[in-house]
């Protein structure tokens, strides 16, 4: 695969790596555009919206497949040198930064909601309005918090037990399994790696199913749904956000153990593990602060 690289007047060597034009960026952003377009008038009521998403959906996974495909072949290949490492260790790290930034921007809405919203309808000033409020977290009946007028209907709230600690004591575990991979892969035992990802992919599907039967039981004996005032929004919104990275780190991690049973990566090259590991660990540090702030504060 040839390449540009920015270098300086003196001939020295490039500071970083620039890959040559393709077509893949903007089909993946043509397939996007009708994912977004369909998602947004089916939800508004149009039917034909479903069809766009389908195809947007289509469209968008055949052009990554192709990418990724010819990816993983340049890499085999020996076409990456150094500055391209270099290139996707920077991209992998800004792309978790930017996950850290949308996390943090919905734990600043919670704290948000507990430490200002909440205590402000029930301040003096807002007496007149609503002189039965309580300013009390969590609301678990209609009016107490979330609901002033009455009209979000009584709902339980979540507790870190059962489920919420058996999820923690599953990612927990995963992150060592994924740990007792990496320790193997740069020990030359390929074996003994593919093992210990097999446990990982297990483990986040596990993760996956348990939070999908906390969710079942929300709705249907907890009454709690995102309709549930601040509350039940913050804590959809945060959990559901959290377990749709973890299906995302599941395939990562699943991609990768499909590509080391074929014989991909060496003991010294092999960034495309390491980045899905950055990721799934990642995800990890982020289930601990939900588990803490959700469930137990």
């Amino acid at each position: 695969m040839s390449s540009h690289a920015n270098g300086n007047s003196h001939g020295l060597a490039p500071h970083y790596f620039i890959p040559n034009p393709s077509r893949h960026p903007v089909l993946a952003a043509f397939g996007l555009l009708f994912v977004i377009l369909g998602a947004g008038q089916w939800i508004n009521g149009a039917d034909w919206g479903k069809y766009s998403l389908l195809a947007g959906m289509v469209i968008w996974l055949t052009v990554l497949f192709q990418w990724f495909s010819e990816a993983v072949s340049e890499s085999e290949g020996g076409q990456y040198g150094h500055k391209i490492d270099l290139s996707f260790r920077w991209s992998m790290s800004w792309f978790i930064f930017s996950e850290v930034m949308f996390f943090g921007a919905f734990f600043t809405a919670l704290w948000w909601a507990r430490a200002h919203s909440v205590p402000e309808l029930g301040s003096l000033d807002q007496q007149l309005l609503w002189p039965d409020f309580k300013a009390v977290w969590p609301s678990a009946v209609a009016g107490a918090t979330a609901s002033p007028a009455g009209i979000v209907e009584p709902f339980t709230t979540m507790t870190p037990f059962w489920l919420p600690t058996i999820n923690t004591a599953l990612l927990l575990s995963s992150g060592v399994t994924l740990t007792i991979a990496h320790h193997a892969l740069v020990a030359g035992q390929r074996s003994k790696t593919i093992l210990f990802m097999w446990m990982t992919v297990l483990l986040g599907v596990v993760f996956l199913f348990v939070q999908g039967y906390e969710y079942y039981h929300a709705y249907h004996e907890m009454n709690l749904t995102l309709a549930s005032g601040v509350y039940g929004s913050t804590f959809f919104m945060l959990t559901g956000f959290h377990g749709f990275h973890v299906f995302i780190g599941m395939l990562m991690l699943l991609f990768i153990t499909l590509r080391l049973q074929k014989g991909h990566f060496t003991p010294v090259r092999h960034f495309g593990f390491e980045g899905a590991a950055w990721y799934w660990h990642f995800v990890d540090v982020v289930w601990l602060g939900l588990y803490i702030l959700i469930y137990w504060l």
